[in-house]
């Protein structure tokens, strides 16, 4: 029996069901939901509970949250909303926020660390706990942006890449697709061993290269097919929405369907973007209506509608992301 770790503990690779392999539950930085938790708001935790129990009565099953404890991860809070929303939650370890913000905005204060000490906490938050408890993450997050692989990036990498060698623990690149950083991240992932089978490279909705996208899938890499309909709390940009849906037709055809992970990247809860203009929001309602439902009502149903066979509808939310976890 293959299993995953959630944030309620082992689960059958089977039973994971329809699965969002990239979603945020709650987004701030460290520290807030622990020290000062009325910046979320009253009653926080209700807010991402009521979405996914929405979720669940929709069809969904899992989600992957792949908020990292930099950006605000409480692990505790995971398990909660898991249990009183009935939806598998599997958890991340790795790291994001420090890595791809501009430098003058954000002084690199890891800089003095070495790849194996991050390998040392991140397998840690695989095989023993997170935040003291039993809790275990499922995956294994990296991030580089715009600015490429920075030299800090780099070796937070090349500690995912051990951290994944030693727990077998599958990896999640946030990438830019349109400067095609991901073909950095590879070549890191290579020199450090990594079957790229167990690596999937998100975001890569947002350009519209499909020889780039075909590139990625034939060094073995799973396709991160999140940001549908777009970026989820800001007004999207880059693609339409009916662009990124030929786009995964395009990979479908192209022999790719069972690389495809569909995502929103959506936040059920965030202080980052706190002061959205009503006619942000109302933009935002407009594009998504659904919220984490949107690729169930939308996407999904548009691919039907360009003739994508309905095993491989079935399969898109459901046997792919088993297969993924499962190493295959």
């Amino acid at each position: 029996m293959n299993t995953v770790n959630t944030v309620l503990g082992p689960l059958d690779t089977n039973k994971l069901g329809p699965t969002l392999m990239h979603e945020h539950l709650q987004v701030s930085f460290a520290g807030i939901p622990q020290i000062y938790p009325e910046l979320l708001g009253k009653d926080y935790k209700d807010r991402p509970i009521r979405e996914l129990i929405s979720a669940k009565k929709g069809g969904i099953s899992t989600v992957v949250d792949c908020t990292t404890m930099e950006v605000g991860r409480d692990i505790r809070v995971l398990a909660e909303i898991s249990e009183r929303s009935g939806v598998n939650v599997i958890a991340s370890t790795g790291w994001w926020l420090d890595n791809i913000l501009p430098v003058p905005l954000v002084p690199h204060l890891l800089g003095t660390f070495a790849a194996d000490q991050f390998a040392e906490i991140f397998a840690r938050e695989v095989l023993v706990g997170i935040e003291g408890t039993d809790i275990k993450a499922g995956i294994i997050k990296s991030a580089a942006d715009v600015d490429g692989v920075r030299p800090v990036g780099e070796t937070l990498l090349r500690g995912v890449a051990r951290a994944h060698l030693r727990t077998g623990v599958p990896i999640m690149l946030h990438s830019y697709a349109p400067g095609q950083v991901a073909r950095q991240q590879i070549a890191i992932l290579k020199d450090e061993g990594v079957d790229l089978r167990r690596v999937k490279v998100d975001h890569l909705t947002e350009t519209t290269d499909l020889e780039y996208l075909t590139w990625i899938a034939e060094q073995g890499c799973y396709l991160g097919m999140d940001r549908i309909p777009g970026v989820y709390v800001i007004p999207s940009a880059g693609p339409s929405q009916e662009a990124r849906l030929r786009v995964i037709k395009g990979l479908i055809d192209a022999g790719y369907a069972d690389r495809l992970l569909l995502s929103h990247d959506g936040i059920s809860l965030t202080t980052l973007f706190d002061k959205v203009s009503k006619a942000d929001q109302n933009k935002i309602d407009r594009e998504n209506p659904y919220g984490l439902l949107y690729i169930s009502k939308a996407t999904l149903p548009g691919l039907r509608e360009m003739g994508v066979s309905e095993e491989i509808v079935a399969s898109l939310l459901v046997d792919n992301p088993r297969r993924f976890f499962e190493g295959q």
